[in-house]
């Protein structure tokens, strides 16, 4: 079974735009990884500084490798100095 990982995080004033960019770099990188279908960013219209990324795989299995690999983790630093708040993660199984 698919699922769909849903990303929430916080991002201050007038750095929407490259947190956006780093998670369109960060969906190139994934589209060679196995169970990687596609993904994107949403940026919320009635609260400021808060971005949903939809994130979408074959199998859990696919999405937690690419949670933990290495190249992840190297954006994911990249992201986490941009933004002060944790990001949210919610799978959803189709």
């Amino acid at each position: 079974m698919s699922v769909t990982v849903l990303i929430k995080r916080k991002v201050p004033p007038g750095k929407e735009g490259e947190l956006v960019a780093l998670y369109r770099e960060m969906r190139v990188a994934a589209l060679g990884k196995k169970g990687y279908i596609g993904g994107e960013t949403l940026k919320r219209v009635d609260v400021d500084g808060q971005v949903l990324v939809i994130s979408k795989w074959r199998e859990v299995d696919d999405w937690t490798k690419w949670l933990v690999s290495k190249e992840r983790r190297v954006f994911q630093e990249r992201i986490d100095t941009l933004t002060s708040a944790e990001a949210k993660f919610e799978i959803y199984m189709h």
